[in-house]
């Protein structure tokens, strides 16, 4: 398999499954800048969006969206324990914590990754505040979104919560998720990842 990342995105997360789940796999950087790889001219070849993350399987089909990759790569290793198993209401609910932090609180970033006016800067952050109050919540009194288990939804949630340090809103005023971000970096496969990026 092959991951097109590019360093700190979202696709760290899938890049963090991937060594959870022990795959054998190569990475290719993605230049979202530019459209290029470090093999391929036109990114948009790989994945039509443009954007990270795509994962290349070694049948050649090509899967994109974040959550859709990272769930595919728990089903082909359920002992990994990332994700309940298909069909019964344990999944149901690791898909609805999925589905939140991709469609809430991983866009309500964009602004501030984008070429954004300083009001839709200022509305966003709003917003990504509005999502950590209800994410804190959700933790007050568990380790992990699912409860006592670390899942797909905890990576996905560590990887986003980090976008929180280069925009200047930090986790001081939600210390659960902060609690949760330290427990999850402390994870042998999230060090290598980021390591591998260059992040740490």
């Amino acid at each position: 398999m092959k991951l097109y990342y590019t360093p700190g995105a979202c696709s760290l997360a899938p890049h963090i499954v991937l060594r959870e789940i022990g795959a054998d796999f190569n990475l290719e950087k993605v230049d979202l800048a530019t459209g290029k790889t470090e093999t391929v001219d036109d990114y948009r070849q790989v994945n039509p969006h443009g954007y990270v993350p795509a994962l290349q399987l070694d049948s050649g089909e090509i899967l994109t969206e974040v959550v859709v990759i990272m769930q595919y790569l728990a089903d082909q290793s359920p002992e990994s324990g990332l994700a309940p198993e298909c069909g019964g209401f344990e999944r149901v609910r690791l898909q609805e914590r999925l589905n939140y932090l991709t469609s809430e609180f991983h866009k309500a970033f964009s602004p501030l990754f984008a070429d954004s006016s300083d009001e839709e800067k200022h509305k966003a952050v709003t917003n990504v505040k509005l999502r950590l109050d209800f994410l804190n919540g959700l933790l007050a009194d568990r380790d992990y979104l699912m409860g006592e288990c670390y899942t797909l939804a905890d990576i996905y949630l560590f990887v986003i919560a980090n976008w929180t340090h280069p925009t200047g809103i930090g986790l001081d005023d939600w210390p659960h998720i902060k609690a949760h971000a330290a427990r999850v970096a402390g994870r042998e496969t999230v060090q290598q990842a980021m390591k591998t990026e260059g992040l740490i």
